[in-house]
């Protein structure tokens, strides 16, 4: 699953320590209060799965699961400062963690994407398709948590105006309408939103091109405050992360090629309002 998204090998969601602290103090206030799952569960609006999940750290809890839970056992307050040290990890596979941790901090971030629209510019109904579409299929439990990672990470592109953000996608990816036709209405229309913001430039490869430097696959590319350059490529199982500035260097150069090649940022978002007008 690109974006580091469970189900390849050794990428099974871990449970963060926070996690599973936080989960156990819901659990126990519970008890205290002499309710069962059920009967919690009702109190704060979400279904008794869900609270299992968060109590057994297997889920970030949602804003509103902690605000009702602390409604509901005592207004003590400490839920509300607990869930403000959560790690957001699970959802994250293993291999893909220490680049989240360094996207998180980058200041400028390429992305070359070939297969699927990149995670940084999904909305929820176009990757709850992806996670859908998975083999083997993923539990329900594991598809709320690949979500919640993932919309913590789409954060990156308005919490971090500062940083560059440079997408260079292909043409297909929109054309393949992936989860049906209002799904990549709105995926298109998303996409043209963040387009609109000043850190980020969306060029698309066209469907028709002679030449083409990227036909090797996709590239991740960052650069760390220190002007430290990183590259990330993420395959069918797994990912791999590249330090070396040698390697590093022929893929910026591959990259810097792409741009050139693809069409410019305006009459990229030219096509997408057309793709869009004709769906």
């Amino acid at each position: 699953m690109v974006d580091g998204a469970v189900g390849a090998v050794g990428s099974e969601p871990e449970s963060s320590d926070s996690l599973r602290t936080f989960g156990a103090v819901v659990q126990a206030l519970r008890e205290h209060a002499g309710l069962n799952r059920g009967e919690f569960a009702d109190l704060v609006r979400f279904s008794k799965h869900t609270v299992a999940s968060v109590e057994l750290g297997r889920r970030m809890p949602d804003p509103a699961f902690v605000d009702r839970a602390e409604e509901a056992l005592g207004n003590t307050g400490a839920l509300r400062k607990a869930a403000g040290h959560l790690a957001r990890q699970p959802g994250l596979a293993a291999w893909f963690r220490q680049w989240a941790r360094m996207e998180a901090g980058a200041i400028t971030l390429y992305t070359y994407e070939c297969r699927l629209v990149p995670g940084l510019l999904q909305t929820e109904a176009y990757a709850r398709q992806l996670f859908d579409d998975q083999l083997p299929p993923l539990q329900d439990e594991q598809i709320e948590v690949q979500w919640a990672a993932r919309a913590d990470r789409k954060r990156l592109l308005v919490e971090r105006p500062n940083t560059q953000f440079s997408f260079v996608l292909e043409e297909q990816l929109f054309l393949r309408r992936t989860g049906g036709t209002e799904v990549t209405h709105e995926l298109i229309g998303h996409v043209l939103e963040m387009a609109e913001l000043r850190n980020i430039e969306i060029q698309i490869m066209p469907l028709v091109r002679e030449s083409h430097a990227g036909l090797a696959g996709p590239i991740q590319l960052l650069e760390t405050p220190d002007a430290k350059w990183y590259a990330y490529n993420e395959g069918q199982r797994g990912g791999l992360l590249f330090s070396d500035p040698k390697e590093v260097s022929v893929l910026q150069k591959r990259y810097a090629r792409m741009r050139a090649q693809a069409l410019t940022s305006e009459d990229s978002v030219s096509l997408l309002q057309r793709m869009r007008g004709a769906l």
